[in-house]
């Protein structure tokens, strides 16, 4: 991990108040009077691509809230291989479980650079028990991270591998611009698929070369959708 500032707790519910994405986090709903209950640092952290976040089975920290980037969460199957089963965007929590288990159930990987917010249990147990508008709000995204969870498995494991690969670049699409998506690593999404990497670089190839899809980056992970009814039909 690698701190870009660890402050006291009044610096840091300064910064919530004014943070970027506040509206979409998990203090989106915080009025003055809630801000009066943190009594502890929620630290900004800086994480490069690939770095671990958390580990499964790990002693909980907190739950993080996702500021910038992107993160898979992964679980291992008996055989050791890895299934990514969902994707964290700015505005989602990672690390959720931990309000109601010790330790945490995925691990959490950075897909590129990532910026976030620890906030420590304590926090959250301190405003929990004095506002309404955390406790409605973390019930909202505890179930929102359930539903797309199911949604994720339901949604990108089942199908063609055409039809896969089509869910993911709907799924993936920018929130400011539908038009836009992004993906990640052949093996990530391999992963994310339940496919061979190969298997998904020859279904993107076949999009582009359909013109349903162009690319916009020297690494193919950035893709303009050109026709995203022909996605949808798949």
């Amino acid at each position: 991990m690698i701190p870009i500032k660890t402050e006291s707790a009044w610096r840091g519910t300064s910064d919530c108040r004014q943070c970027s994405i506040r509206i979409a986090a998990l203090f989106g709903d915080l009025d003055e009077q809630d801000f009066h209950h943190i009594h502890a640092p929620i630290d900004d952290l800086l994480f490069p691509q690939e770095s671990t976040i958390y580990q499964v089975g790990a002693p909980s920290q907190g739950v993080f809230t996702l500021r910038t980037g992107m993160i898979k969460l992964v679980r291992y199957t008996s055989d050791g291989c890895q299934r990514i089963v969902r994707v964290l965007r700015p505005g989602d929590v990672a690390g959720l479980e931990v309000l109601a288990a010790p330790h945490y159930d995925c691990e959490a990987v950075a897909l590129t650079d990532v910026a976030v917010c620890r906030i420590p249990l304590q926090v959250i147990r301190s405003l929990e028990g004095n506002s309404e508008n955390l406790h409605r709000r973390l019930t909202s995204k505890w179930r929102q991270s359930v539903k797309e969870a199911d949604d994720w498995l339901a949604e990108l494991n089942f199908g063609t591998s055409r039809r896969r690969v089509a869910n993911l670049l709907l799924k993936m699409r920018s929130y400011k611009d539908s038009r836009l998506t992004t993906l990640f690593s052949r093996e990530d999404m391999g992963a994310m698929l339940d496919l061979e990497p190969e298997t998904v670089s020859r279904e993107i190839t076949r999009l582009v070369r359909e013109g349903v899809i162009e690319p916009l980056d020297k690494t193919k992970r950035v893709y303009r959708v050109l026709q995203p009814e022909r996605l949808q039909a798949v």
